[in-house]
């Protein structure tokens, strides 16, 4: 029994293939809507799949060329994150069998295709008990990493995205000296679509290994959204994945993790590095004009369209980049605009990990680098106002 799936976005169409493959059904996937029509007319599927919102040829226009077709009769399924009412009746107007919503769970998928075709004799293996969903949104998390070979959890980024559908691990080897680029090949193995190893041949820094790693990503099309976190996961990735709800169920442009103490969440710091932490803070927030609880905790997510705009130029530092992404966002956008497009949500969980890079001394550095930035992006500002003084002008002219 043949399935044709059609989807612009990779990470949709994997862990169907996979759980349908092992289902006993013979299934071809296609990102390209195109390429999928062709695939129709040689694979002569037993059903098709189709998203509706696909960039060259809406999935409702496949449905048209099947319904108009010599085999008009295939059964044809949509799996959508388009849940608007006209376009859910319009395709069932054109004779679709079934409209599934995403987020949905591969099992119901696999119960709805089985109700419309039936299954095959023969089933590879049992899946029953796998609780896979797939998701609405795709996203790239890049993870900068150095001299990680002994404390890299590998388990826990492997068991994250075999669970969780729509993610892909960029690891940024930042030219270490022990065998972290190996531990990444060896973690890349059997999941090539999943994870993705970009090696720096020298040692640049977090911030300039977070910065190409996000070009990087920015460059794959499915991705909806792409963030970084840090290699020693001291923020859970369960929570990173609640930075990635908040941000695609709103219109902010970058979601960025807090560790604020609250109640209910796990947040530990040491006490000494808490008065410094507080310190620094209330310096950033002079620099920057934003009421920021927490700039640097090492989980963000970012729309796409602001990630040319926080990464294209190097940062000025190392360490503190974070500051600079926001306030390339306030030059650009304007602060009070700047601040309506960012998000602090605070984290369940944060604790600090053995082995941090940074130490008490380096404090020191941070407040000396806090003041490059105020003198290097103040000298950007006096250029914005310039600017806008000159446009105001020409217009009263």
């Amino acid at each position: 029994m043949k399935i044709l799936a059609i989807d612009d976005q990779q990470l949709v169409l994997l862990p169907l293939q996979k759980r349908l493959n092992e289902l006993g059904y013979d299934v071809r996937i296609e990102t390209d809507a195109n390429k999928g029509i062709s695939q129709y007319d040689s694979f002569n599927p037993d059903l098709v799949i189709v998203d509706i919102n696909m960039p060259t040829v809406s999935g409702l226009e496949i449905v048209k060329y099947i319904r108009n077709s010599k085999r008009k009769d295939t059964p044809v399924m949509v799996l959508s994150g388009n849940t608007e009412d006209k376009v859910i009746t319009a395709g069932f107007d054109l004779g679709i069998n079934d409209y599934m919503k995403k987020p949905l769970s591969l099992n119901e998928i696999c119960a709805r295709i089985k109700r419309l075709i039936g299954q095959p004799t023969v089933t590879f293996s049992n899946t029953n008990n796998s609780h896979v969903v797939i998701q609405q949104r795709c996203v790239g998390v890049v993870i900068p990493c150095y001299n990680e070979e002994d404390r890299l959890l590998s388990a826990e980024f492997t068991n994250f995205i075999d669970k969780n559908t729509g993610y892909h691990l960029c690891f940024v080897n930042d030219g270490s000296t022990d065998n972290t680029l190996e531990v990444l090949n060896n973690l890349r193995k059997g999941r090539e679509d999943y994870i993705t190893v970009y090696n720096c041949e020298k040692n640049g820094g977090k911030a300039e290994a977070v910065r190409l790693g996000m070009l990087h990503m920015v460059e794959k099309a499915d991705l909806d959204f792409i963030g970084f976190l840090d290699a020693d996961l001291s923020t859970d990735l369960k929570d990173f994945d609640e930075l990635v709800s908040t941000i695609e169920n709103s219109d902010f442009k970058i979601v960025s993790g807090s560790r604020i103490s609250r109640m209910g969440a796990n947040i530990t710091k040491e006490s000494a590095r808490k008065i410094i932490s507080m310190t620094i803070n209330f310096i950033i927030r002079k620099i920057l004009g934003m009421n920021f609880k927490d700039t640097q905790c090492g989980a963000k997510i970012f729309r796409k369209d602001v990630i040319q705009l926080a990464f294209d130029k190097k940062f000025v530092t190392q360490w503190i980049f974070d500051v600079e992404i926001f306030k390339r966002m306030s030059i650009h956008f304007g602060i009070e605009k700047a601040k309506s497009y960012i998000c602090e949500k605070p984290l369940k969980r944060w604790i600090h990990a053995d082995g941090s890079k940074l130490s008490m001394k380096d404090s020191i550095k941070i407040v000396a680098q806090l003041g490059q930035i105020a003198w290097v992006y103040r000298s950007k500002n006096k250029i914005v106002d310039s600017n806008q003084v000159e446009l105001s002008l020409v217009h009263k002219n």
